[in-house]
């Protein structure tokens, strides 16, 4: 007969090795199925319905929890308190790189069927786990396991596409408008993880302690600016939590009415998708655009996250329980007003998107794209992830010969606009 051995805690601790570790469960390890889904929270107590439901995905697995600084306090909240079955938790306080790199390390995350992300220091992790193996395994448990994962603070700031990552310290909204190349506004693109629906994406958390609306309507400037993206936005309230499944809904997790806890949903308004009207280093950022330079979807949380946002097509603005918002810089001083629903069909006026074909579909190793002779075409698979992004040659063709079989979904944008269109790998 197995014998199986419950620990209440147990840490393996290797301060040389630069890394702390605290087991609470089952130590035989076991291989569920998992389902996808992220959970972002805004960085003061976790929700514990949100944290419910992600748990869930593990479906009975071994959760990891990845942080830099702190100990073992999730541990007793994972595994027993929450009362979702899962068959450990493990928590790793990982201080270098050489203990992000540790085989015992790589070994846990490799076999987690849950990540989770504690506060702390975004810097430390962006410091500590990116361009290594712990950054490849962290990738694949969301795009080859199609595993859960999240993060709260810190936790939640690395997982957009798109990252502040507080090298030089943390930045206020007013520093950020008075100045977006700020040397506290430091920010990655693109180079980190690729969580799906998180492409374009930046978050942002503790939303209303500080208001920390303007520094994020200045990082997506710059983004704009430096990256020439249509930038996105994801933030929320101290106490909120939005969690996004297979289906892309957003919901919304909080204690609204009895408190202002709300999601913010931040896109470019696509009836104008021109450059930033000053986004300049040393000079006060203004993106008006007539008050409407960005569309916002403010969504309560409430206990149940019945109210939501559709990610799986922005400029849908396909919504449920939440209000629209106009927001606006203008000589650095942040607006916000309330709004209407964004007209997209407008903002595709000037882009013939029925003049635009792909040939062949199904496609081969490469495909052409006519119609259209400039602009940037973004691959995602069915999960929402970047698979590659390639800018118009003079021959407008693609190489997919790195896709594997399956469906995709192409993004074209340039001046004019957007087109999105499905294509069959065969």
């Amino acid at each position: 007969m197995k014998k199986i051995i419950l620990l209440i805690w147990f840490p393996i601790i290797a301060f040389s090795q630069g890394y702390t570790s605290y087991f609470t469960g089952n130590t035989t390890n076991i291989t569920t199925n998992p389902e996808f889904g992220v959970c972002m929270m805004g960085g003061a107590t976790e929700n514990d319905n949100a944290m419910k439901w992600l748990l869930q995905k593990a479906n009975g697995g071994d959760v990891v929890v990845l942080r830099s600084t702190g100990s073992n306090g999730y541990n007793d909240y994972m595994y027993s308190t929450l009362g979702i079955p899962v068959n450990s938790v493990e928590t790793i306080v990982i201080t270098s790189v050489a203990g992000a790199t540790n085989p015992y390390v790589l070994n846990k995350v490799a076999n987690a069927e849950m990540i989770w992300f504690a506060g702390g220091n975004q810097y430390d992790y962006i410091s500590y786990f990116k361009n290594n193996a712990l950054e490849d395994l962290i990738n694949a448990h969301v795009t080859t396991k199609h595993a859960p994962i999240g993060g709260t603070s810190a936790g939640m700031a690395i997982l957009g596409n798109n990252y502040f990552m507080a090298q030089n310290g943390s930045i206020t909204s007013a520093q950020a408008l008075a100045n977006p190349y700020n040397n506290l506004a430091t920010l990655g693109h693109n180079d980190f993880l690729s969580i799906p629906f998180m492409s374009d994406v930046i978050t942002d958390t503790h939303y209303d302690n500080p208001d920390r609306k303007g520094r994020q309507v200045a990082f997506m400037a710059r983004l704009k600016t430096d990256f020439a993206i249509i930038p996105k936005g994801i933030a929320c309230n101290e106490y909120v939590a939005v969690c996004i499944g297979n289906d892309g809904l957003a919901h919304v997790y909080g204690d609204y009415p009895n408190y202002q806890e709300f999601a913010y949903f931040i896109q470019t308004n696509c009836t104008n998708l021109n450059p930033v009207e000053n986004c300049q280093s040393g000079q006060t950022l203004t993106w008006n655009f007539g008050g409407e330079a960005l569309k916002v979807y403010k969504v309560p949380g409430t206990m149940n996250g019945a109210n939501y946002f559709d990610v799986t097509n922005w400029q849908s603005a396909n919504g449920s329980g939440g209000s629209w918002e106009n927001w606006s810089v203008t000589n650095g001083v942040f607006s916000s007003v309330a709004g209407n629903v964004p007209n997209c069909a407008l903002a595709n006026s000037k882009f013939n998107q029925d003049a635009i074909q792909i040939f062949p579909n199904p496609i081969d190793d490469f495909f052409t794209i006519t119609g259209l002779n400039n602009g940037k075409v973004t691959v995602y698979d069915s999960l929402g992830k970047i698979v590659s992004i390639s800018e118009f040659n003079s021959n407008n063709s693609f190489d997919s010969s790195n896709l594997a079989s399956g469906i995709y979904l192409l993004k074209i944008e340039n001046q004019d606009g957007i087109a999105t269109k499905k294509i069959l790998k065969k």
